[in-house]
């Protein structure tokens, strides 16, 4: 395990609440546009970055397999959160690394969230 282990399993296991809620909420009120930016800044923005962290930090941190699968799993669920708040159900299967190389380009997490996920679509904005 990597020293970022503890972080990642949190993220995950944070990710996972999330999802469970946002899929509780279905049909209720639910999760709505203005909910979209969190998922993105404080959930996906956060995975993203700790694998940016952990490959710009001067020395390459190697993630075993299942660290690896563990915060691309919790960056996917923030992202299936994030299109359920404009109504767009996704199974998403985004990369981390995809996902780092558009923050590096755009520097902006709202920008990686809706190139990735086509939502909202871009005359939306």
């Amino acid at each position: 395990m990597s020293r970022y282990g503890p972080r990642i399993a949190a993220l995950e296991r944070r990710a996972e609440r999330d999802r469970t809620a946002v899929a509780a909420d279905d049909g209720a009120e639910g999760a709505e546009p203005d909910d979209a930016a969190t998922y993105l800044r404080e959930g996906a923005g956060q995975a993203i970055w700790l694998y940016v962290e952990a490959r710009t930090g001067g020395r390459l941190v190697p993630f075993s397999p299942a660290e690896l699968a563990a915060l691309e799993r919790a960056m996917n669920r923030w992202f299936e959160c994030y299109t359920r708040c404009y109504g767009v159900e996704l199974e998403a299967e985004f990369t981390v690394r995809e996902a780092a190389d558009l923050l590096v380009q755009t520097r902006n997490v709202d920008d990686v969230g809706q190139l990735l996920t086509g939502t909202p679509p871009r005359n939306h904005r």
